[in-house]
Order: structure tokens, then sequence, then C-alpha cells
């Protein structure tokens, strides 16, 4: 199910770009938590990252991966590339949610939000959206979406 007008709002969000091949995608996520982790930053939300190459021509994968923290600034070394937000927000967004087996249903969920913004002429304006979500019963599911102008 797409879900339309949907918004990301996170406050005191840190982020960094990796390049990856796809299936080194949770070593990423564990390089960035450590990171933080061990520089004293503590994490307060959903993890969540945007797909910025082409996932579907691109070998090495090229994504922002973001975590919000709970302090109001970042101060690390600037060899570690780590980027701070006080407040991130996109409006407009095509959302849909894929509740399992994200490997399987993940391409079909991009190509599905691609072509409902295509369907209502509206243009994609950012990239692909992935957040990690925890359901009230602790089950992980995710979040897909896509600005649309």
């Amino acid at each position: 199910m797409l879900f339309t007008d949907h918004t990301l709002t996170y406050k005191n969000v840190a982020s960094k770009l990796y390049r990856f091949a796809p299936e080194e995608l949770e070593m990423a996520f564990e390089d960035f938590a450590g990171i933080l982790e061990n520089n004293g930053y503590n994490p307060t939300g959903d993890l969540f990252f945007c797909i910025i190459s082409n996932p579907l021509e691109d070998e090495i994968m090229t994504a922002e991966i973001f975590l919000p923290i709970e302090e109001d600034r970042i101060d690390l070394p600037e060899s570690e590339n780590v980027h701070f937000r006080s407040y991130f927000y996109l409006k407009n967004m095509v959302m849909s949610r894929v509740m399992e087996n994200f490997d399987e249903f993940s391409q079909y969920t991009f190509w599905e939000i691609v072509e409902c913004i295509e369907r209502s002429n509206q243009t994609q304006s950012t990239p692909m959206f992935v957040v990690y979500k925890q359901s009230p019963s602790g089950k992980t599911y995710v979040e897909m979406s896509a600005g649309a102008e």
C-alpha cells in the first residue's frame, strides 16, 4: 500500500556518506554507529539511509546513512567525514512499508514508488530513503519513500 504526503522529520541528525557492495550494508551501519558510540554520542531514533546511486545498475552503492542523536552538536575529527544537521525535514513523499523479507520485497517497493510518482505526473525530487522502524510489538519493518513534486 502506498501513502502520499509522507514526511521525514528528525532533529540532531548525524550522517556519513558510504560506498559499498550491497551485501556490505550491515557493515556500513555498524561502522557508522560505532564511530558515534565510540565518541560518546547517543542514538535517539531510527537509523535511516538514502540510496544515492542506482542500485540496479551500480555494483558499488553510494548511500548516506543517518542517525538521530541526543546531543545538539557534534565534534569529531574532520577525517571521520561525519556531518550534522540540527533539523532534518522532507515533505511530499510517497511511502510504502516492507513488513518482512526486506531483501525480497525492496526492489518491488522501490519500483512501486517510482511508478506511483510517474503515474501522478510528478517528478522524483529526492533519492529513495529507507527507514528501519520497530512496531509496538518489537518487530522490525522498513519504510521506503521518495519525494515527489
